[in-house]
């Protein structure tokens, strides 16, 4: 190559196309590699373009790596081949050779544009060479000769490893070849299914093949700690398959099993990890949420919301209702008294199946139940964002672990993290901001509903990212302040042991509880088709559901059984005494990959009485105060105050000590009027719910009515105000974040990202920043003037109206799935002007009251913006107005 281009070459093209079972190649990915930063490290790598012409990739997870290595360009020959030759037969006879290419780049195109979204890359150019992977298990200097810069958990794979693989793989291949060259048959040979995504014999091992599946269903079924003991055995002794595998335990002096602390007491440490109503279906979800609470256990909800019957609903005589309640990306489900009935509530961060993705439920398992608990339309794809639109920094998870201990100042608020290398800095930042736990989740967990290139090439062991947690928490002092927890494909009591050896206290199952309660791992999570009823939403096949809560009991007890075994092998009497003991460990001499780092030992756990939360406002400490004739449902009141920035989440106490004695129905019969001069802090009126009114003379920052559920929230500038409203920011950015229900007017402008995710909430504002009414799957939102970027991207449902005074709007909406027309109804017309003129009457708005005063003339100007196939319209909330004005 550096021949090459010194003579003259402005084009590299590496080619394995003349390779043969006779002359195998080098894997193209180490060549790219190789030769692209061979090239920087001579300073010619600008003086020429680097094009792979391969046979070795044809899936969006090799092409990307290619691409990550230095190649400019791939032409994936044999998918390309391959695709032409399959045009125009099995199923595929409407597609031309052509098409069938056309679509192929098409797909490949969409898969790069997820992973580049999925790294926070927004051009092709910024991936090419970045080497923006995490590499485990290559020896350290075939590391730095062709994935220079990428962060490595080196090992012992050599060139002479892979170069032994590649070998072994083109003799069994010719071997083949030779077989079916004697064979008479004309038939068409088919291909070996290797096992990537569905167990087959003699193909990939799957840590839940049948035998296992089978081994644990018994020994939960029947509780018996000899069908527990094959099952384990299985584990155990399968093929080195996760980094624990390759660990074991140095030799100690045993101690009687009756001096190891009791099994309830380690079973407390067990949780059920986050999984949805909507992923699952309902009678899955009670069946473990009452085995849990049986045994005074704790299960998460996940991200879906929970049905409100469920707070006072039993099975077998035990609540139904999950301790743990979730809040992720998309808020689906978080309501108020949602986050008021939890003990624990976590901030789902990413999941360690798929980092970088937000939960995926498809349209098929969206149905007006599962639409209902998370307030949205029937029938849609429910897709939450990648990132947290309120958490862009860690100042802003701490925001929100303040606005979550503000609603409900009883429950533990903890942070979901996924394992990787780096992830202790980002744990430490959580503990810093004050939550109680935070958790470790590695890559091998997630449903079959996972994309199948997320769970194949996306995230990262939990042994690695636990280690380094505890590590750099105890090394910064923190370790004591915060609770670490752990999942991500737990089976055994060993699996728990090697846990809480590297640094965690609490250890979550996710799969295996489901497989204790009949789950076959038949991979149809996605399809609504499962054949046990568990991850289905259709009625004829959740019927067929037999899982029983003492099913996953029997398997808890056995697991925490186990774990005593161990520890009395071990010498331990305590779970205390094990944590963070990695000095008891030791890694197998054959292993592949280098897990010394792992082995340190930090032995130091957390402390009830090392944590402090952050205490509330003076204002919102006063509200509690001065409301409580109207929380007892006594009388009105009106209470005024002075806000400054400083009060951050006020009215979020109030709103969550309302839903804990009355849901989200909120006060009965009375109200709770607040007026507050001065400028708010972030999260003001966030959780708002019924009986709430929160007028503001002035302004506030960002996060208003985040998650409201109802009430009333007017914003105005001070009486006198000197400035143009409509010119004029009066609150900040991603306002209605994830709100339910409820009114927002504010006379002024608002910041980026406005009503993302609302669901429910009516708003009247008189202009926008970028990504207005983003995710939007219900609600009205009302602009009375300019609009930013992308206005509705990814909505779903709803309606919007935009005044487009300067005819500009047609190019700043997203057209991927909303469309925008002119209003035609007169009725419609009448509910919008009844609207603004309620506006007006509550903001005191000059702006508004002229516009109204000139609408003959300007109502031609609003633009209706909808999602394609919807109806939605402002008469829809008529009713809803007239309450208003009431």
């Amino acid at each position: 190559a550096v021949q090459a281009i010194q003579q003259g070459a402005t084009l590299l093209v590496l080619s394995d196309q003349q390779a043969t079972l006779s002359h195998a190649p080098i894997p193209m990915l180490i060549a790219t590699g190789a030769i692209h930063h061979g090239l920087i490290r001579r300073g010619l790598r600008t003086s020429a373009a680097l094009v792979c012409e391969t046979n070795a990739a044809w899936n969006i997870h090799q092409i990307v790596l290619l691409l990550g290595y230095g190649a400019e360009g791939v032409v994936p020959s044999l998918a390309l081949e391959s695709i032409r030759a399959l045009a125009g037969e099995r199923k595929l006879e409407h597609l031309t050779r052509a098409d069938a290419v056309k679509q192929y780049i098409r797909v490949v195109e969409d898969g790069l544009r997820k992973v580049m979204a999925r790294m926070g890359i927004s051009t092709i150019r910024n991936i090419i060479g970045a080497g923006l992977f995490e590499v485990v298990g290559l020896d350290a200097s075939l590391a730095a000769r062709c994935f220079a810069g990428s962060a490595l958990q080196s090992g012992t794979v050599t060139y002479a490893t892979i170069a032994r693989d590649i070998i072994a793989q083109f003799q069994a291949l010719r071997v083949t070849q030779e077989q079916e060259s004697q064979e008479t048959s004309t038939r068409r040979r088919k291909l070996t299914d290797l096992g990537r995504y569905r167990f087959r014999r003699d193909a990939e091992f799957h840590t839940y093949n049948p035998f296992i599946i089978r081994a644990l269903q018994k020994a939960a079924q029947s509780g018996d700690v000899e069908d527990y003991r094959q099952f384990t055995a299985l584990v155990h002794n399968r093929p080195a398959t996760t980094l624990r595998d390759l660990l074991s335990f140095r030799s100690s002096t045993p101690i009687p099993i009756e001096q190891v602390e009791p099994m309830e007491s380690i079973r407390a440490r067990f949780v059920i990890s986050a999984m949805s109503v909507g992923a699952l279906s309902p009678e899955t979800h009670r069946t473990i949420a009452a085995a849990m609470n049986s045994i005074g256990g704790r299960n998460n909800t996940g991200e879906g919301g929970e049905d409100p019957a469920w707070y006072s609903e039993t099975l077998d005589g035990f609540p139904v209702s999950s301790k743990i309640k979730q809040i992720a990306s998309g808020r689906f489900g978080v309501t108020t008294e949602y986050l008021a009935r939890a003990e624990e509530i976590e901030i789902k961060m990413a999941q360690g199946s798929k980092p970088g993705e937000g939960g995926q439920l498809p349209p098929t398992k969206v149905t007006p139940f599962i639409a209902k608990l998370r307030h949205t339309a029937p029938g849609v794809s429910l897709i939450s964002p990648p990132p947290h639109h309120d958490i862009y920094s860690i100042e802003d998870i701490a925001q929100l672990i303040y606005d979550l201990h503000q609603v409900n100042p009883r429950a533990k608020v903890g942070v979901k993290l996924v394992s990787s290398i780096g992830v202790g800095t980002i744990a430490a930042g959580v503990a810093k901001a004050h939550a109680d736990y935070v958790l470790i989740s590695g890559h091998d967990g997630g449903t079959g509903a996972s994309p199948l290139q997320s769970i194949k090439h996306a995230g990262m062991p939990w042994e690695r990212g636990l280690a380094e947690t505890q590590q750099v928490l105890v090394r910064n002092g923190l370790r004591k302040k915060v609770r670490v927890r752990v999942d991500g494909g737990f089976k055994t009591g060993r699996d728990v042991i090697i846990g809480a050896m590297l640094g965690a206290e609490e250890f979550g199952f996710g799969t295996a509880a489901l497989v204790s309660l009949g789950c076959d791992m038949a991979r149809q999570c996605h399809l609504n088709t499962c054949p046990a009823g568990i991850a289905t939403q259709r009625e004829d096949l959740r019927a067929k559901f037999t899982g029983r809560p003492q099913f996953l009991i029997n398997y808890l007890t056995l697991v925490a059984e186990e774990v005593r075994e161990w520890m009395a092998q071990l010498g331990i009497t305590r779970m205390e005494d094990l944590i963070g003991r990695a000095d008891l460990l030791q890694c197998a001499p054959e292993a592949e990959v280098a897990l010394h780092d792992l082995l340190v030992p930090h032995p130091e756990y957390s402390s009830p009485s090392a944590h402090a939360t952050l205490p509330s406002s003076p204002v919102a400490e006063q509200l509690l105060i001065e409301a409580e004739e109207a929380l007892n449902g006594e009388r009105s009141v009106i209470l005024q105050h002075p806000i400054s920035n400083g009060d951050r989440s006020v009215g979020a106490s109030l709103a969550g000590e309302i839903a804990s004695r009355y849901g989200n129905a909120g006060l009965p019969g009375v109200s709770i009027t607040c007026t507050f001069h001065g400028a708010a802090g972030q999260s003001f009126g966030a959780f708002c719910v019924p009986g709430m009114r929160l007028f503001l003379h002035g302004e506030a920052n960002d996060y208003v009515g985040k998650s409201m559920t109802g009430g009333q929230i007017v914003i105005a500038p001070p009486v006198g105000a000197p400035f143009e409203s409509q010119e004029n920011a009066i609150v900040g950015n991603t306002v209605l974040y994830g709100a339910t229900g409820g009114q927002l007017f504010a006379a002024g402008r608002a910041g980026e990202r406005f009503a993302v995710r609302n669901s429910g909430a009516l708003a009247v504002i008189e202009g926008v920043g970028d990504h207005a009414c983003e995710y939007m799957t219900g609600g009205m939102v009302v602009v009375l003037g300019e609009t930013g970027r992308n206005f509705g991207a990814g909505m779903s449902s709803g309606v919007a109206y935009v005044l487009d005074r300067d005819y500009l709007f047609h190019r700043r909406y997203n057209r991927d799935l909303v469309e925008i027309q002119r209003i035609e109804d007169g009725r419609e017309y009448g509910a919008l002007y009844d609207l603004i003129q309620t506006y007006a009457r509550k903001t005191h708005s000059t702006y508004a009251t002229h516009l109204l005063n000139d609408w003959e003339h300007i109502r031609g100007l609003f633009w209706r913006v909808q999602p394609r196939g919807t109806e939605t319209t402002a008469l829809d909330f008529a009713e809803y107005e007239n309450a208003i004005r009431a």
